[in-house]
């Protein structure tokens, strides 16, 4: 790249970051270490107050006070080990990242000398500053007061010089301000109703957990070129640029050879991740040019939502030893494929059984068919709410982009699967005959595990897909907090089960005998739910006139899907399970149209600095540069000869004049357009004039620039192209 082009980004791109050298030893050895997990517990910690904490943490239990202060002390004594000399609360304000304020362990005696302090109470609460976080009305602006509190499901962490402490965050007033509170009230309405069904068939089970495992999409470029993009520091992806000759259409990313550069960052970042115990396995280039994946093993839900949080901060951090800057928007690139965050979800209990997986006995797959079955039935009969819980403006560029599951809900069970829900269908009503219920518990139910065996291919056209002992939910944005989709997802599939619980125990007292029940309601759910059922190609036309007839709905944007928040059947399911209150829902749903308007208010301000300052000052010199050439060489050709030879250029000028007048006259009417918008007190009206009357503009103002790129020389555009952020040197 010619110095000349952009000022100094020659000297930064040929600075070598530092290599990163990983220690000589086993990821075992050093897995966790920072993290104040069981192990640490029992070796600093009374033996009375390590009960008392795991019975908080697998009981929900109260901590007191007493212990509360040892915890404290064994925290704090760890973590100066460690080289901490802060602690702070963090936690996950409705911003979607994470927060910490840091105080110093650090405190002055009366002697004028100093000790390190922290008790339990320093532990169980903190008092941040609750004004300046959204809250959607809960709290008026001058209303500051806001408490965190320590959550003991997750461990502590150090970080740097920082003890971490995983936390809520809640109002004044006691409601939630933060991602974490309701994703725990899912967590322990789902533990409640799973454990109940769990009983029918193993009274040993205590308790079920919600797992998670994470995929994590993101692309790399050099830290140089982000910053010499105008539209990457404000909005996180390009609002301008036209597609590289060689793309991804070679398919030659997807799994190839993974630059030494990015090996050495994917290296500090394992490595960074397994200190903070978080169990990251996997690695690979993506499909797109400058695109990667990271993937761990599957864990608790609450723990996986917090390590996935933590692990987007890391990304950043350990990116910038190296150069890079990490791009998380779901589509920074036009053209190319964009990110998202696979949610793999199942269900585990504390006897060891995944209940989304088949197991050796027809009584363990009558078990996998209850959950699996209730699964497909809360999806069909809320499917809505999971389109809002994955809604945002950057995800709105990839849902339904051929590249990512549509924004009609539906659901892949593959065709082996399929024909076991059909056969389970055509069963008769009442009891079964001895003959009916040997074939069923031997040649269907019994045969499952051999049937998923050759059901190992995915469907990565469908938003919510089995994949053998898991429901892998595909269409989160790389940029969520995995929360909102588990938060959702466990609520409705807790309410199904409670419900089947509730079906099944009236069979039962109808006469029936308990497998006979549980056959009759699976197969009712089955016939009830068969319309979200799609095996096809999600990314076609014709899907989208099949699910119009099957009655599915499509909602192609953020301010409607929103919509779906705020339903009377909403919010009884959120107030029921204790998940949120009304005052709670009505203040998200609030939050997030505001951000949606706002990101695209900040989008189309971007935008249009741009095509002013940028853009079209290049153009016009471009231009200025092509005229007086010609101007040259028609007064030394005959007139014959200039316009024999010289009528290219003269279209060359002209279609860039009528570019750069399109561009300006978009420009001014998307600024109209936004100052009309923003003239609109509704937060949900305001988001839908955003979306219908300034959001189209960003396409055709791009359009027109993109047409530019092509004619203006290289050496006057003033952004680095496609071409040089997508391919790491």
């Amino acid at each position: 790249m010619p110095t000349s082009r952009f000022l100094g980004l020659e000297t930064a791109l040929a600075h070598k970051p530092a290599v990163f050298t990983k220690p000589f030893v086993r990821v075992s050895e050093y897995f966790g270490s920072n993290v104040f997990d069981k192990r640490v517990m029992r070796e600093f910690m009374p033996k009375e107050a390590f009960e008392s904490v795991m019975k908080a943490m697998n009981r929900g239990d109260k901590i007191d006070r007493t212990t509360a202060d040892q915890v404290a002390t064994a925290m704090k004594a760890w973590s100066i080990s460690k080289g901490a000399s802060h602690y702070t609360h963090w936690f996950q304000p409705l911003t979607g990242a994470t927060a910490e304020k840091h105080d110093a362990f650090f405190e002055p005696t009366e002697d004028g000398y100093a000790i390190e302090k922290f008790n339990g109470g320093m532990l169980v609460q903190a008092e941040p500053d609750a004004s300046s976080f959204p809250n959607g009305g809960i709290r008026n602006t001058f209303e500051a007061r806001g408490y965190t509190a320590w959550d003991p499901t997750s461990p502590a962490f150090v970080l740097a010089d920082t003890l971490c402490i995983p936390s809520v965050f809640v109002a004044y007033t006691g409601e939630a301000l933060d991602n974490k509170t309701p994703l725990l009230r899912s967590l322990q309405s789902i533990d409640q109703a799973a454990t109940a069904v769990c009983q029918y068939f193993d009274k040993n089970v205590t308790k079920v957990h919600a797992t998670l495992g994470w995929e994590q999409e993101y692309f790399l470029i050099d830290d140089a070129l982000f910053h010499a993009r105008p539209d990457l520091v404000m909005t996180g992806r390009t609002l301008v640029g036209h597609s590289p000759a060689k793309g991804q259409q070679m398919e030659d990313h997807y799994f190839g050879s993974i630059p030494e550069r990015v090996i050495q960052f994917m290296r500090e970042i394992e490595y960074e991740s397994h200190l903070l115990g978080i169990p990251v396995k996997t690695r690979h280039n993506e499909v797109a040019p400058g695109q990667f994946e990271f993937a761990p093993i599957f864990e608790e839900a609450n723990v996986a939502v917090d390590h996935n949080s933590l692990f987007m901060d890391l990304l950043a951090k350990v990116a910038a030893h190296h150069n890079f800057r990490v791009l998380l928007h779901e589509k920074p690139f036009a053209g190319v494929n964009g990110s998202g965050k696979h949610n793999n979800w199942s269900l585990a209990t504390d006897t060891g059984i995944n209940l989304l997986a088949p197991g050796a006995t027809p009584k363990r797959n009558l078990l996998f068919l209850s959950f699996f079955v209730s699964t497909i039935k809360a999806m069909h009969d809320r499917a809505d709410l999971i389109r809002a819980a994955i809604a945002s403006a950057s995800n709105d560029h990839r849902l339904g982009a051929n590249e990512a599951p549509p924004a009609i809900i539906s659901v892949f069970i593959g065709s082996q699967l399929t024909e076991v829900l059909d056969e389970l269908e055509k069963l008769d009503g009442g009891k079964l005959s001895p003959e009916k219920k040997t074939d069923l518990k031997l040649n269907v139910v019994g045969k499952i595990p051999e049937i998923l065996l050759d059901n190992t291919d995915r469907n990565r056209t469908s938003p919510f897909a089995f994949t053998g002992n898991k429901f892998e939910l595909r269409a989160v944005g790389s940029l969520a907090n995995c929360s909102h989709a588990m938060t959702t997802l466990n609520l409705m599939v807790s309410d199904q089960l409670r419900q089947f619980k509730i079906d099944v125990d009236a069979q039962i007292a109808g006469g029936l005998k308990k497998d006979d029940a549980i056959f009759s309601v699976l197969k009712d759910y089955i016939k009830a739910s068969k319309k979200i059922r799609f095996e096809g190609d999600g990314y076609s036309d014709s899907w989208r006139d099949e699910a119009a007839k099957r009655g599915l709905n499509n909602t192609p944007d953020t301010p409607r899907a929103l919509d779906y928040l705020v339903t009377k059947d909403a919010e009884e399911l959120f107030n029921r399970h204790g998940v949120l209150s009304k005052v709670e829902l009505h203040a998200r749903y609030e939050i997030l149209q505001e951000e949606y308007f706002k990101h695209l208010q900040i989008e189309s301000r971007t935008l249009g600095d741009l095509v002013n300052n940028h853009i079209i000052p290049a153009a016009i010199k471009y231009q200025s540069v092509m005229s007086e050439n010609l101007l040259r060489l028609k007064a030394l050709l005959s007139e014959a000869t200039f316009k024999r030879t010289c009528t290219e250029q003269m279209a060359v000028i002209e279609e860039l004049s009528e570019r750069i007048e399109l561009a300006l006259r978009h420009v001014a009417a998307m600024t109209e357009a936004r100052k009309q918008a923003n003239k609109i007190e509704s937060a949900r009206e305001r988001a839908l004039a955003y979306c219908d009357s300034v959001k189209p503009y960003l396409t055709s103002i791009r359009y027109e620039v993109d047409k530019m790129e092509l004619i203006v020389d290289n050496e006057t555009w003033p952004l680095p192209k496609f071409r040089e952020l997508l391919y790491i040197r």
